[in-house]
């Protein structure tokens, strides 16, 4: 029995047969070509096949996983028709009278090259997509259909990485899990593969040998661990746990429709974190309460140029229509740090987590702000509608946000437009100093929602995106759960309502002492709803309330 670490972004356990993904490669040859108008038309018919192509991966992986999974396609489509990308080719064809192929495999490497050099992990990230969109068109230019699993039983499968067109376009009744040398816990294998349920373990590196394929191999996506040739027991104690997880499952379908109340009878929201109106049915199908986080800038990562007041309005008022009258908060823009779009052109900043983002671009950029603002408000007659500020450090921030939305409204009422006039007006807590200054913020606004990965990293000095830091970041760090209990105590003061929108709002571990605080609210994926539901209902506040507030406030122990 061979036991090997790596790490769990997908929990779940697989168990089979180990099979290494076979990635279909076309060999290509440098040529000099005579007839360049003709090569360039090769080059633009493949584009096009490629843009066709990746359009229908959208949607497949839409149906199959959401649309954060589709956002991927729509990115690398947007990709393979940058103007820049396409002008490099076209001066290699033109130019230097390069065939297609070639043309699109140094631009590739060119462009490839340019990203990992940036300091931006976002922006490094896209080194890989660029080399997937590159592939896809050399491949239709050569005639190479992609390769895929050859198996006729299910396999877990292995491989360096997994581009997100390759993990989409795979049978998915033939994959047990997924093993990979590469990749980090924000990767598109392990987006993918929490979306759609199946086990994965990234950064195993070379432990995991071409001569182990074939053999039974057990990978469980919560510990990291992969078992290659397990022993009787310890295969019995993984069926064991597999089984305990698929029982959990059932029990958590019965919780449908059942209130999200404790043992004492606490009653807590629990609303859905959604990316675009494509999500409503799975808030729908796992039975969320509401919309506590709709990220608006998905609207301006899938365009090429600003959103329109009146597409805006038409995302809004779709999702507040779908609701059937549910709460539904909109997050307005955030942008900046990890999530840069090129027709903002902002500045290359040294640290542009620290820079200008979100609400510090809007206050900046009223213009851009009154847009959105606008489209919101016109909205806002479709449904129940919260807005919400994020990256809020100041008082005169949020009175700046209010005055603005304070125009708009006037300016609507003298068109005739019609609005709700009692829109909820919130704001992220997503920085110490709006922890802090908590008492003051609950004055002006309407509800806070705590954002606790920036608050972590900003609390920590620990960048979210660097995935070397392992302990250092720590999410349950003392510091953090004190900053989130302070925004509750001053929010209940001054007669306000609290969430939380981040990603330990899912965390079970944390489930009682978020109860125990008195948050009113969680928001969360809707994977997380029914397991996040069934945390609630087991719990009983008033044995654990006492106890765990005062663990807070306790020394924090060395790891």
């Amino acid at each position: 029995m061979i036991t090997i670490q790596g790490k769990g972004v997908s929990a779940g356990v697989g168990m089979g047969p180990l099979y290494f993904y076979r990635r279909a490669t076309a060999t290509i040859s440098r040529r000099e070509v005579a007839d360049t108008v003709a090569e360039w038309q090769r080059f633009k018919g493949a584009q096009t096949t490629a843009i066709t192509q990746l359009g229908e991966l959208a949607e497949k992986a839409r149906a199959e996983a959401g649309d954060e999974a589709a956002m991927l396609f729509e990115t690398h489509q947007m990709m393979a028709e940058d103007l820049d990308y396409e002008e490099a080719i076209e001066e290699k064809i033109n130019g230097e009278k390069l065939n297609a192929e070639a043309a699109v495999r140094d631009v590739a490497a060119q462009f490839a090259a340019m990203f990992e050099s940036m300091d931006d992990p976002y922006m490094q990230a896209r080194s890989a997509d660029v080399k997937d969109v590159s592939d896809r068109i050399v491949g239709i230019l050569s005639g190479v259909v992609q390769g895929g699993i050859a198996s006729d039983v299910p396999v877990l499968l292995a491989a360096d990485d997994l581009a997100p067109s390759e993990t989409v376009q795979m049978d998915k009744t033939k994959i047990l899990g997924f093993v990979t040398a590469g990749g980090s816990g924000s990767s598109h294998t392990a987006i993918l593969a929490r979306t759609m349920g199946i086990p994965a373990i990234v950064g195993v590196g070379d432990a995991l040998k071409p001569e182990y394929e074939g053999r039974t191999v057990i990978a469980d996506g919560a510990t990291g661990d992969v078992i290659v040739d397990p022993d009787d027991m310890t295969r019995d104690r993984m069926l064991k746990k597999r089984a305990e997880q698929l029982r959990l499952q059932r029990l958590l379908e019965t919780l449908k429709g059942q209130p999200n109340e404790t043992k004492d009878g606490k009653s807590i929201r629990i609303y859905c974190n959604i990316g675009s109106p494509e999500d409503l049915h799975a808030v729908d199908v796992n039975d969320g309460g509401g919309i506590g986080l709709f990220r608006s800038e998905f609207l301006y990562l899938n365009s090429k140029d600003y959103p329109t007041e009146d597409e805006q309005f038409e995302a809004y008022r779709k999702v507040l229509s779908g609701m059937d009258g549910k709460e539904v908060i909109i997050r307005t823009l955030d942008i900046g740090a990890d999530k840069q779009i090129g027709y903002f052109n902002l500045p290359k900043e040294e640290n542009p987590a620290m820079g200008m983002r979100a609400l510090r671009i809007c206050l900046t950029r009223p213009e851009i702000f009154q847009t959105q603002i606008r489209a919101l408000y016109r909205a806002s007659a479709y449904g129940k509608l919260g807005i919400m500020f994020p990256m809020v450090t100041s008082v005169w921030e949020v009175r700046e946000a209010k005055r603005i939305c304070t125009e708009v409204k006037r300016a609507l009422k003298k068109e005739g437009i019609p609005y709700d006039e009692h829109v909820q007006l919130g704001i992220m807590i997503e920085t110490p100093a709006a922890a802090i200054i908590s008492d003051r913020l609950a004055k002006e606004v309407d509800f806070f929602s705590c954002g606790t990965n920036d608050l972590t990293q900003y609390t920590l000095a620990c960048d979210r995106q660097n995935n070397d830091l392992g302990r250092f970041y720590d999410p349950h760090h003392p510091a953090v759960l004190r900053l989130i209990k302070l925004a509750a105590e001053n929010a209940h003061k001054n007669g306000i309502w609290i969430g939380i929108c981040g990603e330990l709002g899912a965390d079970l571990t944390l489930t009682e002492t978020f109860l125990a605080m008195g948050i009113d609210e969680l928001s969360v994926s809707p994977r997380a709803v029914l397991p996040l539901r069934n945390a609630v209902r087991m719990t009983d506040t008033r044995e654990s309330a006492p106890r765990l507030l005062e663990a807070i406030e306790d020394e924090y122990p060395a790891n």
